[in-house]
């Protein structure tokens, strides 16, 4: 290596921890690639996740513009040194990959390369992606590799890290995706509860109403009063039922545009005041601002549907080290120690495994008649 050994080993340790810091698989792979090429002081970084045909599932690069990468065209097949690394499964340490007899060319658009550095990244025997480095910046003898036997031993403990990483990262998104199944299947089971109870009534109603028409119309009139109710009491459980269902917009709007549209919908859609108000947080990570939506979403819920209070108020504020949610209801409220074996119906199980699976705590404050207070804190933002 060009740099020193306290120097190296503290690059490491910054390229591990910054590994670490992330659950979602397509954030690991980015900083995967962004710390090699910096660890290694390469000009261009690629990992590649196999698919089962042939190509990549996934396929990240760094030190290659938007506009490049979109020029290069579709993602690469496993043919030529890629298909080496991920089958024979071992280091490729070349002064000119152009010059390697299994090199296959590359897309017009495509950036020149020279000096080479790859190698699998494996978990025990599965090899489940590539990772490798070109143009290392510095001066080399003609027709030599400018990445070096200490530079492919660097390279093979950070990539060691990144499969831990990477499958921890693909755990957890199992892990959602299990409990995102579990959660539209309580709302199915919700949404048949409610709404199918409400048609029910709504049907029996009309009936006495149809019966009554002709002997008693004022009698008839009240009951067809009472179905109309029942129909809108019917289209308001669709419509929360719907909003929760809804995907969330957090990619592309962020946590604090998505909670705003969010609550304006329920405004909207319920007889309680429901306000917002955000005060000096930027972005999250994608895991936490994801269990910050879904934390707030089953506390608007539980507010909303239990406590019958008048209003509900949701903030979202920048608090020392981290970001702090807070969910305040007008409502009924109970007494928290006595709701223990009906945690689960109210979603305080849930939201307190949301909270600790992001590093953040959840503070539940409520007393009969005196409302309830939800605070979750997550570090960062």
């Amino acid at each position: 290596m060009s740099h020193g050994p306290r120097s190296g080993l503290s690059a490491v340790s910054s390229a591990l921890l910054a590994m670490s810091r992330h659950l979602e698989v397509r954030d690991v792979l980015k900083t995967i690639v962004a710390s090699a090429r910096e660890l290694l002081d390469a000009e261009y970084a690629a990992l590649g996740v196999p698919d089962d045909h042939g190509g990549f599932a996934q396929f990240v690069v760094d030190g290659v513009s938007d506009a490049q990468w979109k020029a290069i065209g579709p993602l690469p097949r496993q043919h030529g040194i890629l298909a080496a690394m991920l089958h024979e499964a071992k280091p490729e340490r070349l002064a000119d990959v152009r010059e390697d007899p299994r090199f296959e060319g590359w897309p017009a658009a495509h950036p020149d390369m020279s000096d080479f550095l790859g190698l699998p990244i494996r978990d025990g025997d599965e090899i489940i992606g590539a990772l490798f480095l070109a143009n290392k910046r510095c001066s080399k003898p003609e027709g030599s590799c400018g990445f070096t036997p200490e530079d492919e031993e660097l390279l093979t403990i950070l990539a060691q890290h990144a499969a831990i990483a990477l499958t921890n990262a693909r755990l957890y998104e199992r892990s959602r995706e299990l409990t995102i199944a579990e959660e539209r299947s309580r709302l199915a089971h919700e949404l048949h509860d409610a709404v199918s109870q409400k048609l029910f009534s709504l049907r029996l109603t009309a009936q006495a109403a149809a019966a009554l028409v002709d002997r008693d119309p004022s009698r008839a009139k009240g009951e067809l009063q009472q179905v109309a109710a029942l129909a809108a009491e019917a289209a308001d459980e669709l419509r929360a039922a719907v909003v929760e269902l809804r995907p969330a917009a957090l990619d592309e709007d962020g946590l604090v545009a998505t909670l705003r549209t969010h609550i304006q919908v329920l405004d909207r859609a319920h007889t309680a005041r429901v306000t917002f108000d955000s005060r000096g947080v930027r972005a999250l990570p994608a895991a936490q601002e994801e269990a910050m939506l879904r934390v707030a979403q089953e506390a608007l819920h539980n507010a909303l549907r239990h406590s019958g209070g008048s209003r509900v108020d949701v903030t979202l504020v920048k608090r020392g080290p981290g970001v702090v949610l807070r969910v305040t209801d007008d409502g009924s409220g109970f007494d928290p120690a006595s709701t223990r074996r009906a945690g689960r119906h109210l979603g305080l199980v849930s939201m307190r495994d949301r909270t600790s699976g992001v590093g953040g705590t959840l503070t539940v404050d409520s007393a009969p008649g005196k409302g309830t207070t939800i605070d979750m804190e997550v570090p960062g933002g």
